[in-house]
């Protein structure tokens, strides 16, 4: 069997505290994210957290993609998960360039990739 997906799970320091406490930025981020991967999008998301973070999700045809922010950090966390058609790798690139990210560490994982237990 063949894996299901690609799981794409992102950390991303140095990056400009108010492109972190930006929402519309990061919509703006995670829909160009979607268009690079060749995504189909069905809904965008966001709750804004005070004084500062975010959490933003975007529901695709294909999975998902999350990010969620530490401005005071310059640290975000991001996921993103295609199953099916897509191309996550152009996905991470497009979200990293769009918060501008110093340093990052992606960690990819084959999802439904079967175990040999045996």
């Amino acid at each position: 069997m063949k894996p299901l997906g690609i799981h794409l799970i992102i950390d991303g320091w140095q990056s400009p505290p108010p492109l972190l406490n930006d929402a519309d930025h990061i919509l703006f981020a995670l829909t160009q994210a979607v268009l690079a991967g060749g995504a189909t999008l069905i809904e965008l998301g966001v709750h804004q957290f005070h004084p500062q973070g975010l959490t933003a999700t975007a529901t695709l045809a294909e999975s998902h993609m999350t990010i969620h922010t530490w401005p005071e950090l310059g640290y975000f966390a991001a996921d993103i998960f295609f199953c099916g058609k897509g191309d996550a790798e152009a996905a991470k690139r497009v979200l990293l360039e769009c918060l501008q990210a110093q340093q990052s560490r992606v960690r990819k994982i084959m999802r439904g990739e079967p175990v040999d237990v045996g």
